[in-house]
């Protein structure tokens, strides 16, 4: 039976191919072809076969497109190098089971070098839907066909292809850019799997390596932005003695590729339905730091730092001259000479992209600890690290040459790297002549220290405080170790002189509006940037920990929907944050106001609620800090001159790490009327409450009108309640601000809603990721229907003021800025 099971599956197989109608053009089998103009189509209609012309070129070439998309997106190329100037091109294949393109006069101009295992065997060429050319025989199977253009990509790699090397055959599976738009001729640009040392992802330009994915750890590639998981696609990555490869296949019917551009930008595509374009899901450089080696051997890349580039710990620069002149490629070098055996040890770096593996070694069974004796043991051994970093960590990997394209990354990895022990920062040695002298020192100095303590202390005691400032100079005594803690030091500071004199010393016409940290003031600085002042009042309700919290947390985040800060000052009592400047203030100035609100068509009020969910996308998943914001609200969303949005006041955010994406406080914090349920009531807060925020600031967008100030003479429900109520009744058309209706484009007004909805449900589990609300907003796939929102009437946020499960219930004020 196991010996017949092929052929009758391939006879099958052959029958329903031939005997569907041939105008349809799904296949071709043996000596059949198809002439430019005619094409062939995979059975669902996903994709298309046939000859074409790219850019404003006039030769043709046979490739494949999706068909479903109105743009012809040319995913795969046969005859690349050898194009037809004419159109007498034919596509075939022959009896001999070789896929043959052909010009005038049946010359072959391309040809798959595929043949059958034996003759006879009635070749058949189908076009998947999944976008692969297959060629079958009687003797093949699903696994294992004749020949596929899976195993020949182009410049574009689909979900399903292996990306990487068979170890067997020595076939390597990589992407080759264009040579520009009109030419699919092979580029300069490739993307490869390398497989040297433990495999890692390369791009190239020639023979010239321009950036590098870190190494696969389990979760994703080192240095790179993982989404995974996610409700889109699934990632493999495998290794064993077979075959090296990297695999995405999706899971939902979005339309997903990997696309090499000509000018060798790799980047994550996404189509948008709505749109009708191909929009960037995930850019593969990431940022700045993406070039390879850019700070040379043992030097550390930071996108935070200007310049980017410094020595690691227990190095130096190499070349003093070159680095002072921003050129880093000789990169450092130990301070002090490696002394193998007793006199090394291994530096702990913490969240680091893992350095270039090209050269390393690895071993998937062994421990930290056992991986640490193993390069302990190798006197040429540099640095060593867990090889997949979940459940606790497993597996060793070792480097033996000077580490390469290193870089800080907030949810990196650990690396261990061997350093002169002296550099170590807990280094103490105990030897004969100086363990005595090592000892005593720390201890003398101790005492010396409380003495001096004790000593400032009594003076202090002595020292009359001036009236109104005991607490504010107390909180300012623990700034300083505090600030050098959080490294506030990549911050620019600003002296009291240059915010006073850009401010026109804090001029009342230069107050542009009053916040819960205090007043802010528009300058000018010295170099004519223009920036807005926000100076800590003595009578804020926020201290010094919100200030030391909005200056960390934003300082160390960079995203065009993400309000800039420019460097901070602290004199004294006072306090001050320095951001650049937003033309058009906050967008509550003109949603809630009745002149202002006219001001803001459909359109860009769709850019803003767009652009502040990518703002809170990279909060909670894409940032180095991942963060919770918790002050969601229309007065911390400020426009810029272009009515861009930008997401600003972070002193009541969180930090929180991996998979830890919920805490509980017993200071609840926030403003009514954003706050969700499970945080006003039992103090919970996580990713899912600000999700809460931005549904409801949704519905203010479209509605235009407060949350907490909302009326209607037919019923007491808030606004959540009436655009539930509403959406019940199939009249969400009915919420719409009157200032908008001749503006709206109706889908994408309802469909905001529906999300909005979705956000704002009662339950925090049930409310969608802001990855899903992105993608929500600008697909038009079915969406589930939402479940009654929290808070549905005024009555029922009004119960939750007297909150017993939270000691202090702490809500800021609703000020306009």
């Amino acid at each position: 039976m196991e010996g017949t099971s092929i052929p009758v599956f391939f006879f099958t197989l052959l029958f329903l191919l031939l005997s569907s109608d041939c105008a349809s053009l799904h296949n071709l089998s043996a000596n059949q072809a198809i002439k430019d103009g005619e094409t062939i189509v995979s059975d669902g209609e996903m994709f298309e076969l046939g000859f074409f012309s790219p850019g404003r070129s006039t030769n043709r070439y046979v490739g494949i497109w999706y068909k479903k998309i109105s743009t012809q997106t040319v995913v795969w190329v046969a005859n690349r190098e050898t194009p037809i100037t004419d159109t007498s091109g034919m596509f075939k294949v022959s009896r001999e089971g070789n896929l043959l393109v052909t010009g005038g006069g049946d010359a072959v101009i391309w040809s798959s070098n595929s043949t059958l295992s034996a003759r006879n065997l009635n070749p058949v060429v189908q076009l998947l839907d999944t976008g692969n050319l297959v060629l079958w025989d009687e003797s093949s199977t699903k696994e294992n066909p004749v020949w596929q253009s899976f195993d020949y990509p182009s410049d574009n790699l689909l979900p399903g292809i292996k990306f990487g090397k068979d170890l067997v055959t020595g076939r390597e599976r990589y992407l080759t850019s264009w040579k520009s738009p009109d030419d699919p001729s092979i580029g300069l640009y490739s993307d490869r799997v390398d497989t040297n040392g433990y495999p890692q992802l390369i791009g190239w330009r020639g023979q010239v390596m321009l950036s590098r994915l870190g190494p696969w750890n389990g979760l994703g590639f080192s240095g790179f932005p993982s989404d995974i998981p996610n409700p889109f696609y699934s990632v493999e990555f495998v290794i064993n003695e077979k075959e090296i490869y990297h695999k995405f296949e999706l899971t939902s019917t979005v339309v997903q590729r990997v696309f090499l551009t000509w000018d060798g930008k790799t980047l994550h595509m996404h189509w948008l339905e709505r749109t009708q374009e191909w929009a960037v899901y995930q850019d593969m450089a990431v940022d700045g730091c993406g070039r390879f080696a850019l700070c040379g051997p043992y030097g550390m890349c930071s996108s935070l730092k200007h310049p980017p580039c410094s020595c690691m710990e227990g190095f130096e620069p190499r070349h003093l001259k070159q680095w002072k002149v921003s050129d880093w490629s000789s990169g450092c070098r130990p301070k002090k000479p490696f002394n193998c055996g007793i006199g090394d040890g291994f530096q702990k770096f913490k969240g680091v992209k893992l350095p270039d593996t090209g050269r390393s070694w690895y071993n998937v069974s062994m421990t930290l600890a056992e991986c640490e004796v193993a390069c302990r043991r190798k006197c040429s051994c540099t640095a060593y690290t867990n090889l997949d970093i979940r459940k606790g960590g497993s597996g060793c990997l070792l480097w033996f040459e000077a580490l390469m394209d290193i870089r800080e990354y907030e949810t990196g990895q650990d690396l261990y790297v061997r350093v002169a022990a002296s550099e170590l920062k807990d280094y103490m040695v105990y030897n004969r002549r100086q363990g005595v002298l090592i000892i005593i020192l720390p201890i003398s100095l101790a005492l010396l220290l409380l003495s001096a303590l004790a000593y400032a202390h009594r003076i202090r005691k002595k020292t009359p405080l001036k009236k109104g400032q005991g607490n504010r100079e107390s909180g300012l005594d623990k700034k300083n170790s505090s600030m050098q803690m959080e490294h506030l030091d990549d911050l620019p500071f600003f002296s009291l002189y240059k915010v006073a004199a850009a401010t026109d010393n804090f001029s009342s016409s230069n107050k542009i509006g009053e916040g819960g940290f205090g007043p802010v003031y528009k300058g000018v600085l010295e170099d004519g940037r223009e920036v807005a002042v926000k100076r800590l009042s003595e009578t804020s309700q926020q201290g010094f920990d919100e200030f030391k919290n909005e200056a960390v947390c934003i300082a160390k985040l960079q995203h065009r929907n993400l309000v800039k800060l420019l460097g901070y000052c602290i004199n004294d009592n006072e306090m001050m944050l320095i951001y650049e400047y937003m033309a058009n203030k906050s967008l509550d100035s003109f949603l809630f106001d009745e002149g202002r609100s006219s001001m803001l068509d459909w359109p860009q009020r769709f850019r803003i609620i767009h652009g502040t969910a990518r703002g809170i996308l990279y909060l909670h998943q894409d940032s180095r800090l991942q963060i919770i914001h918790r002050d969601l609200k229309a007065a911390n969303i400020l426009l810029d001159s272009d009515m861009n949005p930008k997401i600003s006041d972070f002193g009541l955010a969180r930090k929180f790490v991996g998979n830890d994406t919920s805490d509980k406080t017993k200071k609840v914090v926030g403003t009514y009327g954003y706050i969700s349920p499970e945080y006003a009531v039992h103090g919970r807060f996580s990713i899912k409450s600000d999700v809460f925020s931005f549904g409801v600031l949704v519905l203010e967008i479209v509605s235009g009108m407060k949350n907490r100030e909302f009326s209607h003479e037919d019923h007491r429900d808030n606004l959540l309640g009436h655009a539930w109520r509403l959406y019940k009744e199939d009249k969400s058309m009915e919420l719409i601000s009157e200032s908008i209706r001749t503006s709206c484009v109706i889908p994408e007004v309802l469909r905001s809603i529906h999300v909005a909805l979705l956000c704002v449900q009662h339950h925090a589990e049930d409310r969608p990721t802001m990855l899903s609300v992105v993608l929500m907003l600008v697909s038009d796939s079915a969406l589930p229907p939402p479940k009654q929102p929290a808070f549905f009437t005024e009555e029922n946020s009004r119960e939750l003021d007297p909150v017993s499960s939270v000691d202090e219930y702490m809500i800021t004020l609703l000020y306009a800025r």
